[in-house]
This record gives C-alpha cells, structure tokens and sequence, in this order.
C-alpha cells in the first residue's frame, strides 16, 4: 500500500506504483487533462514518472510557475525538433530556459535567414499539432555516446563523454527526435500552444571564444495566449524606450568603440547627469553624511587584504608603476576604511557616514555591454556607515525610509524587497553572519515592508538587502542595496575607541541608493520614455516665436525664465512655427512657449504642455509659478 499525501494534506492510498498521471486521473478528468508534470517529495517530475512510496505528491498545470518552466523547457526541444526536420544537416548543441524563454545553439553550414526562423515557426506549430507523446529512457554513457555519433551529433556525444563514465544519462523522445535532457517535459507535443521565436543571435561552443561560433535562435513560450500577447506588446512598448535609441535620438549620450564601455554624455545628457547627482548631493547633505573622494589607482596588496583580489581579479583593470602593482577601483569600499583610519575615532562619533560620488572600473567582457546600462566605467553614489552592533538596526531602518522617499521623486513607487543571505564561499564567522542577517530582517519588519529571502545570494563578506524597482511597464531593476559587513573592517584594522576606553571593531554598512548613476539614468530614460520629469529635463521650456516682429519679446522671456533658473532653449530659426513645435515635442520638452504678436503686446506667452496639451494664454509671472511648482514636488 502507497499512501499519496496531496497539498491540502489529503490523503490517498494506492494497492500498487502509480505515476503522477495517474494520480492525477484519480483525482479528476480535468486535472488528467491539465497535468504538465508532478512534484514528488519536492523534485520536479514526468508524469510517467513512477511513486513507489509514501510520498508527498502534487499536481502541475500550466498555472503553476514550474508549469511555466516545464512548457518552455519543452518548447526549446520542439524547436530543435523542428529545426532537425527543416535541416536535417544541422547540429544541435544545448538549449536552456531562460527568463521569459528558451533558445536552443546550432551548428549549420550556413547562416540561418530570418527566413528560415518563419520557416521553424510554423513547423514547431505542426509538430505540436500533432500532438506526439514525449517519452524517456535511460542509456548508459558509453552507449548513449555511441548513439549520438551514430546520428552525426557530435556535440551531443562531446557532452555525454563529459559525464563519468559509471553514470546513466536520460533521452527524451518526441516522433522523429530524440535529445539528451534530464527533464522533466511535458507528456505530449500538444501541450505547446503559444510560441513565437525571438531573434537569431551567435554564440561560441561552450562559451569559449576559441571554439566554432554556433548560431542561436531565441524563443518565447507562456502558458496561455493572452500572457504571449502581452508579453509581445511589453516587448514593442521597451523597444520603443530603449534608452540607447532614445539617448541618440534626444542627443543625450554615445558610446564609442574607441573607448568600449564607457559613456560619452552630450551636454544634454551631462545636465541630466548633473541633475541627478545634485539631488543626491543633498539627500547625502540632509541625511547626516559626509562626502569624501577616494583615489582611483590603490595598491595590490590592499585588494588582496580585502579579499576581492581573489574574488574580482579578473575583472579589474591593473597597472604597474616602479615594480608596484596597482589596480583600478571596482568599488570604493576599501577607500572608505583608509579614510576613516585616519586619526582617533571615538564611539561618539558613530554612526559615522560617509558618502562619494566614486568612479569605478570594472572590465566586464564585450558581449555583457548594454548601453549605459552596463558599461566599463561608472559612478556609484557610494556610502559607507561605520557604526556599533547596537546601532545597525536603526541605520537600516532610516536608510530603507530615506531610499523610498529618493525613489518616490524619480517617479518609482513599486519596490521589491529581498534579503540575500550568505553564500557558500564566504569570509567571516557564523555567528558574525547570524547577526547581520537578523539585523536585515528586523529592520524590514520594522519599517513595514514584506520581503522575500534569497538564500546564498549575499556578498562574500556579508548579507545584503536588495531593493528592486518595478517600472512602468513591469520591468524589475534591482538598484538600492544595503550590506552589513563585520569582515572589512578586521581585514584592514579599522577600530574606534569605545565608551569602556578600550578598542573596537566598527560594523561596515555598505549602501547605495540609485547604483550607478549611468545605469540609473538608463532606467529613467526608459521608466520615462524619455519624457524626463520637468525637475531632470535637460531643456525644462522651448521659447519660440512666430515671425521675427517678436523675436527681441522672445529674447526677454527666455532671459527673464534662465534668471528664475530655468534651463531655456531659444528658438528664433526662421521656420514655419508648426515646424519648430513639431520638432521640439519630438526633443520631449515639458514646456513650449510660442510668442506671437497678440502675446507680445499682452506681455503674455502661449503655453503648449508636453503630451501636445494646449494650456492657452497667461501671463509670465503664472507660468513661472506653475513651472516651479512642478519642480517643487518633483511632478
């Protein structure tokens, strides 16, 4: 007798083996129907798969997130399915899900066409039409090598020889094909409906750029046809935002392969820049920090007392001076610490903040660039708190309060909280993680926020809070991070006098509240489709007039509007006026003011808002009002 404990701790009892399938059909007709796999004992299954024992079983449909998992896992061999069918000539590599996806690597004699991706498409869609079942067996390594070769598929055969030689590899069958995988799939072809394929893309053998470029074909798959919809109209609306697009067109920023990775910003973007590092200058300023500016080159041997040397080498640009090695600053920690080194500190003086606009270098490889999304060089607005145990759970609490209210002005007001705990290569104690990690919780219950926990995905040296940011169209960007570090400090020997006279170890709060200001400002660009809150807009108001009768008026708006501190364009081309609002509502200007003859002699100016909102006539002075209200509350 098996007895089948269900989610809702129901019981069910069975005279003999039975398969997730069959449980299923035990419970209902519909559910049969709906069955995609199984969890049994919390492993994802076939639901050919056979329970021999006591075991605690549920049912997975496509409602469920493994569901998801499975169809897309599926959908990556339906389409090497289908790619063998149209090619059979071609090889087939590897094919993982991925976040929204699958894609599968191929090595073919030519270059596939977008052609061709139709072509794959619509056979994936026949294939599964068919409805053919997906079934598994077990071959040991040896054989299973043989039997890819015996196919021509070398690639298969180069990984099963990969595997040691005493273990059993699995093979799925649906019709025709048959791939190495270690499942689970779906039982049947028919289980995939809503498909599309991406995008072709190529990629080296194994990711090692010494080996044969293979060429990958990128696709979609979702449980139902509303999800791939929306999914695909998500897709229009960020291309549309795409920050690289939008920087060029609104002459923001370039990258340039003279110096890959890092940003040329245009005076338009510099202002957009500049805006957001003073709004954080204050925010440092009203918050109890101090700024400090750390060196760029620091010696070798002080990235190997903190640890990153053996973590982050490869990733760091080095130099040699006078048989010295030096490294560029992937980040400003270890700075922070010489500086708070320097003379006696008291327990009177912590918490102590320090806060910098620290530029760091990291040499992430080529294929990882995106924009100024993720570049070589960029700046962090960095801080570091040293403070006692006693003090850690306050600061935390303050800095998730101060990190909101940063976020509510850029326009962000969906936050995703996750506290990452240690990982398995880590430095520092247990006991010393268990602090940091309660600290972490607690300040979250304290301030009110529901989080999740990633386990092992803190720093090496300490636990960390993620704050993630949701945008307008339901993109997440983890941006904000606090860590609690009780290792740097012993590393590097920094200490403060305590209230007994004798000497202490500070606790480290690492913190950061946009990250990297290029990277945040890429967000904002496409959180905003450009159209930049009046606050951060590099042009805040267009004066236009409409002949050039008014063109001496003109001057005098701008010039009156650039005193109040306004960033005014004057445009006083001599171009039809439906030309010139056209064009600077392409440029997303909040504000556009056409002078005419009529406004001239009212001492008046005509406002047109962006988003083509005619606001009518008034007055100068009522417009300056309006715009620096809307600056005020960050509108």
């Amino acid at each position: 007798m098996i007895q089948i404990t269900l989610p809702d701790s129901s019981k069910r009892d069975y005279a003999a083996p039975v398969t997730v399938a069959e449980v299923a059909a035990s419970i209902g007709a519909g559910l049969a129907k709906a069955a995609l796999g199984g969890k049994v004992d919390g492993k994802l299954v076939d639901t050919s798969y056979l329970i021999s024992q006591d075991s605690a079983v549920s049912i997975i449909t496509a409602k469920d997130a493994d569901g998801l998992e499975l169809i897309r896992h599926s959908a990556a061999h339906l389409l090497a399915y289908a790619v063998k069918d149209l090619f059979p000539e071609a090889q087939v590599t590897i094919g993982p899900v991925i976040e929204n996806g699958f894609f599968y690597d191929f090595s073919y004699k030519r270059a596939f066409t977008p052609e061709d991706l139709v072509a794959i498409e619509k056979r994936m869609g026949e294939l599964a039409a068919k409805d053919e079942p997906v079934t598994r067996r077990v071959l040991p390594r040896d054989e299973a090598v043989a039997y890819f070769k015996s196919l021509g598929e070398n690639y298969k055969a180069e990984i099963i020889a990969s595997i040691p030689a005493n273990e059993d590899v699995s093979l799925y069958r649906e019709g025709a094909f048959e791939d190495l995988c270690r499942g689970p799939h779906v039982p049947s072809t028919g289980k995939l409906k809503f498909f599309k394929l991406m995008k072709l893309a190529g990629a080296y053998w194994r990711g090692d750029h010494r080996n044969e470029m293979l060429q990958r074909i990128y696709g979609t798959a979702w449980a139902t046809k509303d999800e791939l919809q929306h999914y695909l109209t998500q897709l229009e609306e960020a291309e549309k935002r795409d920050h690289r697009k939008l920087g060029k067109e609104l002459d923001l920023f370039h990258i340039d392969d003279h110096s890959p990775g890092l940003v040329f910003w245009h005076p338009k973007g510099w202002t957009v820049w500049q805006g957001v590092e003073q709004y954080m200058r204050k925010v440092y300023q009203n918050n109890g920090y101090q700024e400090v500016k750390g060196p760029q080159l620091l010696d070798k041997t002080l990235w190997e007392k903190t640890g990153h040397w053996d973590k982050y080498r490869d990733n760091m640009f080095t130099t040699e001076s006078e048989k010295r090695d030096f490294a560029l600053k992937p980040m400003n920690c270890p700075g922070h610490i010489l500086i708070f080194k320097q003379g006696i500190k008291s327990y009177r003086d912590l918490p102590l903040r320090y806060g910098e606009f620290g530029q760091c270098h990291r040499n992430e490889p080529t294929g990882g660039l995106h924009g100024i999304m993720r570049v070589r060089g960029f700046t962090q607005d960095d801080g570091h708190i040293f403070c006692t145990e006693e003090q850690i759970l306050k600061e935390c609490v303050d800095y998730t309060t101060l990190l909101q209210n940063v976020y509510t002005d850029f326009g962000f007001k969906n936050i995703i909280y996750k506290v990452a705990t240690r990982p398995e290569a880590r430095i520092g104690s247990d006991e010393s993680w268990d602090k940091a990690e309660h600290a972490l919780i607690e300040s979250l219950r304290a301030s009110g926020c529901e989080f999740e926990i990633s386990p092992g995905e803190g720093a090496f040296y300490g636990p960390k809070i993620e704050y993630t940011l949701k945008d307008a169209i339901g993109r997440q960007w983890q941006c904000g991070t606090i860590q609690v570090d009780f290792s740097m400090p012993e590393r590097l020997d920094a200490e403060y006098v305590g209230e007994d006279g004798a000497r202490h170890r500070p606790v480290m709060l690492h913190r950061a509240i946009v990250g990297s200001l290029e990277r945040f400002i890429g967000i904002l660009i496409e959180e905003h489709a450009g159209a930049l809150p009046t606050w951060l807009a590099p042009e805040q108001v267009s004066v236009l007039n409409i002949t050039d009768s008014q063109a001496d008026y003109a001057r005098e708006v701008a010039k009156t509007l650039q005193n109040q501190g306004l960033r005014v364009n004057l445009d006083l081309r001599n171009e039809k006026i439906t030309y010139k609002i056209r064009e600077h509502s392409l440029q997303k200007v909040p504000f556009i003011l056409v002078v005419g003859d009529k406004e001239k002699a009212a001492g008046a100016v005509s406002v047109r808002a962006r988003g083509n909102k005619d606001l009518g006539v008034m007055s100068l002075d009522a417009f300056a009002l309006q715009v620096a209200s809307d600056i005020a509350q960050k509108v």
